[in-house]
């Protein structure tokens, strides 16, 4: 029987420049590093004391994942999403989303019902606090989880891609006063769908979730 890797096998089993991968990576989430900075590889050397060379493996595979840039001559930078572009990702993300909902509605039980009800307890109250940098990462992982919880590995995988990318954009609509408000809602009616287990309801509702929160994104940048 195959053993379950602990946290200490799957460190042990990732290279150094997939640590450094996700430590970027884990920055842009932060908005720690915003998008059209640029990376300077001696800073990434001296903040993770690592060689230039799983910096710049990892720069590579970030710039393959669509999220940074390689100048010559100038250097890495984050890329900046352009409008195009911001619409196609939330076009995939509305698919993506809406796919999760039908095939998880009919098969989700009642203890990860009362876990996303837990989900929902967890942002209300980071939302109380009004700072974008407690509600956000919770906002993210409650979407993750519903995506999860269908079981595909593929569309997790694919959904996670896109949300990388989204990562470059996203906290805007969450930064303006109020700007949680109507996503709060919206997730309480996902939950509620979900519970129903009516497919066709879960997937209108995450589909009109997207389709809402790309709305919201252009009423802040346009």
């Amino acid at each position: 029987m195959a053993s379950t890797m602990t946290n200490l096998d799957l460190l042990q089993s990732r290279t150094l420049a997939d640590l450094v991968q996700q430590e970027i990576l884990r920055l842009i989430k932060a908005g720690e590093i915003a998008a059209g900075a640029k990376l300077n590889e001696l800073t990434f050397v001296q903040l993770l004391r690592v060689s230039r060379a799983p910096i710049r493996e990892a720069f590579r595979a970030l710039e393959a994942a669509g999220l940074v840039k390689l100048e010559k001559n100038r250097g890495v930078f984050v890329r900046e999403i352009s409008g195009d572009e911001a619409r196609e990702l939330y076009q995939l993300r509305a698919i993506l989303d809406e796919t999760a909902g039908r095939y998880l509605a009919p098969r989700i039980s009642d203890t990860e019902i009362i876990e996303l009800q837990g989900w929902l307890t967890r942002l209300e109250a980071a939302a109380a606090t009004g700072q974008v940098g407690d509600y956000f990462p919770l906002n993210i992982a409650f979407h993750d989880r519903i995506v999860e919880m269908t079981g595909n590995i593929t569309l997790l995988e694919f959904y996670r891609r896109a949300i990388d990318r989204m990562h470059l954009l996203r906290r805007q609509s969450f930064s303006a006063p109020g700007g949680s408000n109507p996503s709060r809602q919206e997730h309480r009616a996902i939950v509620a769908a979900l519970e129903s287990r009516d497919p066709d309801l879960a997937a209108a509702i995450l589909r009109k979730h997207v389709e809402n929160g790309y709305q919201r994104f252009l009423d802040i940048n346009t």
